[in-house]
């Protein structure tokens, strides 16, 4: 009888009939696309120009509806994909928030987390080895443990070492020098396929009046992508990950697509050869990761904090951009109409942070306003403006039912989220004032829908069209990481993804 190589594996790691018991290489690598849409590995698939995304999608378990239940910011979504829960109970509700006993914004970080984390857990067994790299330190920080080395991008575009000591990684320096994005400075971004002559597509010039210019350009174009995957295969070899005893647990935050994806949004050409440069970066990576550990030694998984929305035409972007101000107006103008006596003019709203409202105290503390009242009320003059198309409030009334109410719940925190949670008509933006870009944290389908895929000895090849959702992630790689479930997760093993048992 022949055996293919998942069948193999599948043999050797299972002792008794219908039994799922992964097999548990030692080396897992979880590479989290900052923004991508559900169908772009197939979309890369097709266009046959490399071979990564090809192999995961024909050898690995693949979920075409992976679903994001919530808001899908890019910190929120990370956030979920390392607790296994939503922000609901993780605390992390969007990239920023209002915090109202300081009376200033809050920033998603690590230590803003109030829920466990897979890695962690992982960490947590002394013999096992945790790493995130990244192009954001913020956020990469978000998939690290207590005592994880994150390697993340600095304000010039150079990766920097925390949470562990330099002579920890002795190679570091070596290969910090080696890729300095000073090698990119007036570098042209030319479509992959072209004459060495054809037009860049972008040219990230420098001025040294205003590195910051530069830096922003590096990290959002197919240079700094690529620079995130060569220090991920040195650090494979470097650290021998996969290679000694206990589990080893790679985090790889590609954040260049979605910093790119937040200025030119989903469907720019840009966007099309970051895809192009991605994919071909993950057929390198295979072939390191084959080489050392070894092919069958290893997992890989590919998921993203999100989607991404296109950006508005040009000609309907001002009627599609929605002023935060406009909405603080409309909100004081109905609530004063509804709740002040004649001639009187109080203020209600004390912040509006997208997607959130919060309402000032005073007003409630001084009187006996009905504030459940008051919070429709809001929800619902938000509702009269164009942009707005459903709110969800604390109490738990909201515009819409269903799939709509399900998110919004799973969106909302008691402390962090205010009084109102808006939702935008779909494609709509806020009005940042620059005239480009789009918005990321909605409740839609093109933000909400993900890419799911893992690959290795443990997984079937074969692909799934039933709905699961981003908060089984964390509890399928706890099983074959053999690590425990976050505290705050709900989601469910995967099971089907595993290759079946055999006597």
């Amino acid at each position: 009888m022949a055996f293919s190589r998942r069948s193999f594996f599948a043999a050797a790691g299972a002792s008794s009939a219908g039994l799922l018991r992964p097999v548990r290489p030692r080396l897992t690598v979880v590479v989290i696309a900052g923004q991508m849409r559900a169908d772009l590995p197939e979309i890369a698939r097709r266009s046959n120009f490399a071979n990564g995304f090809r192999r995961l999608l024909e050898e690995g378990a693949w979920f075409r509806d992976c679903r994001l239940e919530s808001s899908s910011f890019t910190s929120s979504g990370l956030a979920t994909l390392v607790t296994g829960a939503y922000p609901e109970s993780h605390g992390i509700v969007a990239d920023r928030w209002y915090d109202r006993r300081l009376r200033e914004l809050a920033r998603a970080a690590a230590d803003q987390l109030q829920a466990g984390t897979l890695p962690g857990g992982v960490e947590a067994e002394l013999q096992n080895r945790v790493f995130a790299l990244g192009i954001d330190s913020s956020g990469t920080a978000l998939l690290a443990g207590v005592r994880t080395p994150v390697f993340a991008v600095d304000s010039a575009g150079d990766f920097e070492l925390s949470g562990a000591a330099p002579e920890e990684f002795s190679w570091f320096g070596a290969f910090q020098t080696a890729s300095s994005a000073r090698a990119y400075h007036d570098a042209a971004w030319t479509a992959l396929g072209t004459s060495s002559n054809a037009p860049p597509l972008r040219t990230l010039a420098y001025d040294p009046a205003r590195p910051g210019d530069f830096a922003a350009l590096y990290k959002a174009s197919p240079f700094a992508l690529g620079a995130q995957f060569v220090l991920a295969r040195e650090l494979v070899a470097r650290e021998s990950l996969g290679q000694r005893q206990g589990t080893d647990l790679l985090l790889v935050l590609l954040g260049s697509l979605a910093l790119l994806g937040h200025e030119v949004g989903a469907g720019s050409p840009l966007m099309q050869q970051m895809l192009l440069h991605l994919d071909r970066e993950l057929q390198a990576t295979l072939e390191a990761l084959d080489r050392n550990p070894g092919a069958g030694n290893y997992n890989l998984v590919f998921t993203a904090a999100h989607g991404a929305p296109e950006e508005p035409p040009g000609d309907r972007r001002g009627r599609m951009s929605v002023s935060g101000e406009a909405v603080a107006r409309a909100v004081d103008s109905a609530l004063s109409g509804q709740l002040d006596p004649a001639g009187v003019r109080n203020r209600y709203v004390e912040r509006y942070v997208y997607p959130f409202l919060y309402l000032r105290q005073e007003p409630f503390r001084r009187s006996q306003l009905d504030r459940r009242r008051a919070r429709r009320l809001a929800g619902e003059a938000a509702l009269d403006l164009a942009g707005v198309a459903g709110f969800y409030t604390a109490d738990g009334d909201c515009s819409h039912g269903g799939e709509w109410l399900r998110r919004f719940r799973n969106s909302f925190h008691a402390d962090r989220s205010g009084d109102l949670m808006l939702a935008y008509r779909p494609g709509y933006v806020e009005d940042f004032g620059a005239g480009r870009g789009v918005s990321y944290g909605s409740l839609y389908n093109y933000d909400c829908r993900i890419p799911l895929i893992f690959y290795g000895p443990p997984f079937e090849s074969r692909t799934f069209d039933r709905p699961v959702e981003a908060i089984d992630i964390v509890p399928t790689l706890a099983r074959v990481l053999g690590a425990a479930v976050p505290s705050s997760s709900t989601g469910r093993v995967l099971a089907e993804a595993f290759t079946p048992a055999k006597t």
